[in-house]
């Protein structure tokens, strides 16, 4: 079947357009988890739903390369203060904060994605009366979970001689996000069924 443009014109697909080598037709498949959650948050603001953000990262700029103007490049920086979690805003009059990791392992999210000043911020937004999860990604297995802190909370500080969390109790105690076109990932469906209902 050969296509047209409106007037007439013959549509003929350019050379970066055709269908990629088998081998590299499902390397970017999955995109990664924070492009997702940014796209996601565009269609959130974009459609008066809710005004979440990325958080920026505090950077102490120390030294700058200057071939020409046009051309700078830091050279040297320091982050000023540690970072709390990745995402914030707000959502039907409530505070919203999360946190968005990706893992390779199968089995388990590892404890070392997460610092000790990030669980700690998520307790106080807890104690607070805010929202406060977070957002994995089994990358190999894409799958994306929503996964209460204080789940995360209670396996961080009272299983102690533990390094990760089981995928299992993901998967029992979290909530499974399916990637759509738009919103990416949906997880104020889950907020409002969890949370809000």
């Amino acid at each position: 079947m050969a296509f047209r443009y409106p007037g007439g014109k013959k549509y003929v697909k350019s050379e970066h357009q055709k269908m990629p080598a088998a081998s590299n037709r499902f390397a970017n498949r999955g995109m990664s988890l924070e492009h997702d959650l940014n796209e996601t948050n565009k269609h959130y603001n974009a459609t008066g739903q809710a005004v979440i953000h990325k958080k920026p990262t505090p950077v102490q700029i120390v030294n700058v390369d200057y071939p020409k103007r046009s051309a700078a490049k830091i050279t040297e920086a320091y982050f000023k203060q540690p970072s709390t979690t990745d995402y914030n805003g707000i959502y039907r009059g409530n505070y919203i904060d999360f946190e968005a990791k990706e893992t390779k392992n199968k089995t388990s999210f590892p404890f070392g994605n997460i610092h000790p000043h990030q669980v700690d911020h998520m307790q106080q937004v807890l104690y607070h009366g805010g929202l406060s999860f977070l957002i994995i990604r089994f990358s190999i297995l894409d799958q994306t979970y929503l996964y209460d802190a204080s789940h995360f909370i209670w396996w961080y500080k009272k299983q102690s001689h533990r390094k990760s969390i089981p995928k299992q109790h993901i998967e029992e105690n979290g909530h499974l996000l399916e990637t759509k076109y738009a919103p990416r990932i949906d997880y104020l469906e889950i907020v409002d069924t969890i949370y809000l209902a």
